[in-house]
């Protein structure tokens, strides 16, 4: 079970102040190399980690997913949910591979996911994705943090 799944079931909801932290938690441990190796718990069952490059382009989050060999029409969906941004993708094999002869039959097939979480703020309706050359772009304009403000002094009465 994933911090986020105990902490869920602990707290009733996946918004307390934690969630957040233990998505990132539970990301980080998804894409540890040797994740499998120690039978790890935080693995989706069946689904196999999107590899991704997060960075800044100005006032831009981007992400980019390689997602070679995807119909992004047909084989991805993109969600926002709770202040994170969701991937999943799937990779059907083909139907003619017994056929083939294949020597070596590497190539990663089925279910393909990542959560990410995005900017405080974000605005759903804001995000772009594109897909080009096996790479899945998603943009999401990240929102100016306000202005500090002065503080306000408040008057003291007297009783």
């Amino acid at each position: 079970m994933s911090t986020l799944q105990h902490r869920m079931e602990s707290h009733g909801t996946a918004t307390s102040p934690f969630a957040r932290l233990d998505r990132m938690f539970d990301e980080w441990m998804r894409t540890m190399p040797v994740r499998r190796a120690f039978g790890a718990t935080w693995e989706p069952q069946g689904e196999d980690v999107i590899s991704v490059d997060e960075y800044r382009d100005g006032d831009t989050q981007v992400i980019r997913a390689e997602l070679p060999g995807i119909d992004p029409d047909r084989d991805v969906q993109l969600t926002v949910q709770d202040g994170a941004l969701h991937i999943h993708a799937e990779r059907k094999v083909e139907t003619d591979t017994e056929d083939k002869g294949y020597i070596r039959h590497e190539l990663r097939y089925g279910s393909f996911s990542r959560v990410l979480p995005l900017a405080d703020g974000a605005a759903e309706a804001d995000i772009r994705a594109s897909y080009k050359d096996g790479i899945l772009e998603i943009r999401v304009p990240v929102p100016q943090p306000p202005a500090p403000q002065e503080p306000t002094t408040i008057p003291i009465t007297k009783d």
